[in-house]
């Protein structure tokens, strides 16, 4: 079981990773990779000109592992990576990029789509979007809540 956690302060190239990813594959049948963009809208409709988020050096990487390794901990993974930037974001550039390896394809996807929705709402970082009304610090809302909350859920 392999995890490849990143903090990456400069551009994040999603094709690269999967490619490096699938690179040498012959003994899972299943890769699931995730791609998350920065926006160019904000949740009220206003214009983004750039998305920051802000870390705290070794405090956001052992965030980030450590939802990577419960993700492995929980799911039949054979390999995971979680690339995650910091700093100033334009739109339209790649903010995140996910992929789990497993044998079978459902194992695979609730990788994926766990380590997003703990990513999204528990890893530390802190985001702010600035456009031409100003900045404001974004927060997760209840949909990201409740999107961690049923992994809560099907574990009981």
């Amino acid at each position: 079981m392999a995890l490849d956690v990143r903090l990456i302060a400069g551009p994040l190239s999603a094709p690269a990773e999967l490619e490096a990813f699938l690179a040498g594959r012959t003994d899972e049948g299943a890769v699931v990779s995730f791609t998350g963009l920065a926006r160019g809208v904000a949740r009220d409709g206003s214009a983004v000109d750039t998305l920051r988020l802000d870390w705290y050096p070794g405090l956001t990487e052992g965030s980030m592992y450590d939802i990577a390794a419960a993700a492995a901990a929980r799911f039949p993974v054979r390999d995971l990576v979680v690339a995650h930037r910091c700093g100033n974001i334009a739109p339209g550039e790649t903010i995140v990029f996910v992929a789990a390896a497993a044998a079978h394809r459902r194992a695979a996807f609730e990788a994926a789509d766990y380590l997003m929705d703990r990513l999204k709402t528990e890893a530390a970082f802190w985001k702010r979007e600035t456009g031409p009304a100003g900045s404001c610090w974004i927060e997760p809302v209840d949909e990201d809540r409740a999107a961690v909350a049923r992994w809560n859920d099907e574990a009981s």
